[in-house]
């Protein structure tokens, strides 16, 4: 299954799901609520957080995977948010091994000087504001992806400014397993995104999934056929050739 990123519509994962389902995995693709085809007629006021996302949304599929698919080996790939969830739902327990592309404990602190100021004015001065104002976040006036309700617009801010980050949701969450889990997670992340850090990885890893066995592999622009990686374009249908490091690594029995 694939959980998504903040404001990432499941549609622009279709390639890479069709990729892996032509090697023989069946693979689920799904809309948080309040994104994509699980967006409302009416933004303004829709209750759905990031902690939702985890607790129920993710939770949904995973017990929907547990009905229909009982006895198959499960695997999540987890983009940005989509890996941070993971301690929300206790059925992460039971998925047989993960994977993180692009994902990180998003703490300005943990960015470059730039994106820190960006990042510091931004959440810390303008989408609280606007959000209040309109009742959501329109984050893609922003080119930040799909708009967010606004519960999931102040989950954000925390994930940004809050020095605990990621733990810090998980705190606030009525489920946290991610100190228990302990599989093998391939950990992807491109040189090129302007939004994550090597530091940002190693405290996500380290600090809030201290017991996955992670595997870590860098993404160059070089191996992109575009020159372009950053935080989404690992998906697009011209970064196929960057995709092998997933299916070897899901088949991978060791």
């Amino acid at each position: 299954m694939v959980n998504s990123a903040t404001g990432v519509k499941q549609q622009v994962y279709f390639s890479f799901a069709s990729y892996l389902s032509e090697a023989g995995f069946y693979v689920l693709c799904y809309d948080y609520r309040g994104i994509g085809d699980s967006k409302p007629d009416e933004l303004r006021g829709f209750k759905g957080s990031m902690r939702d996302w985890g607790a129920l949304d993710y939770k949904a599929v995973t017990g929907y995977l547990k009905t229909n698919f009982n006895g198959f080996e499960t695997f999540v790939v987890g983009h940005s948010v989509g890996a941070l969830i993971l301690g929300m739902n206790t059925d992460s327990q039971d998925i047989d091994k993960f994977v993180f592309i692009g994902t990180q404990n998003a703490y300005v602190g943990n960015l470059d000087f730039k994106t820190q100021v960006m990042g510091a004015l931004g959440f810390g001065l303008l989408q609280p504001v606007i959000t209040r104002i309109m009742g959501y976040f329109p984050a893609s006036y922003f080119s930040l992806g799909e708009s967010l309700p606004s519960d999931a617009s102040f989950d954000w801010r925390t994930l940004i400014l809050h020095k605990k980050s990621t733990d810090r949701l998980l705190e606030k969450s009525k489920v946290d397993v991610s100190k228990q889990l302990n599989q093998r997670a391939l950990v992807l992340w491109a040189s090129d995104d302007a939004w994550l850090t090597k530091s940002g990885v190693d405290h996500l890893l380290d600090q809030t999934y201290p017991n996955l066995k992670p595997q870590y592999q860098i993404l160059r622009p070089s191996e992109s056929p575009k020159g372009v990686i950053g935080h989404v374009n690992f998906f697009r249908s011209y970064n196929k050739v960057l995709w092998e490091r997933v299916l070897t690594y899901l088949k991978d029995d060791e």
